[in-house]
């Protein structure tokens, strides 16, 4: 499987991935901000490319499984690898491909921001992202 390899671990950097940030500021509160992330049954409310989540959890905890429901009926299978302190990453594999998301919310004098690192083919992470600066945009604004 093509790839960069480690000391034989794969880097989870492939040939053709490609890694982005993203960041939005609005004037929600981060604590406000922090909840429409971590109930993951309010994610349609700001993300508008989610129909639904179908998943093993009703919260972000590491390990929570599931599908995101997008267009169509569209599932896209998706895992938590990890939960801190206002921030989160997960992997979702839209048609068999892993995308990598890296989450944060801070706090600013006039609201919230939130980044989004994201990794993974350059062809899915370039045709996600204006989707996903929409749906942070939303995210931070009350």
């Amino acid at each position: 499987m093509p790839g960069l390899y480690l000391n034989g671990q794969e880097t989870g950097v492939g040939i053709l991935d490609l890694r982005i940030t993203l960041q939005a500021h609005g004037d929600a509160p981060p604590e406000v901000v922090w909840e429409r992330y971590a109930d993951l049954r309010r994610w349609p409310e700001w993300s508008r490319q989610i129909t639904g989540v179908e998943s093993s959890g009703a919260t972000l905890k590491a390990g929570v499984t599931g599908d995101v429901i997008g267009p169509l009926g569209f599932h896209v299978p998706f895992r938590v690898v990890e939960v801190g302190i206002r921030r989160w990453r997960w992997e979702i594999r839209p048609l068999g491909l892993r995308l990598r998301l890296d989450h944060r919310v801070l706090a600013r004098i006039d609201g919230a921001a939130t980044e989004l690192r994201m990794g993974g083919p350059a062809p899915v992470v370039l045709a996600y992202a204006p989707v996903a600066k929409l749906a942070l945009r939303r995210l931070v604004t009350w």
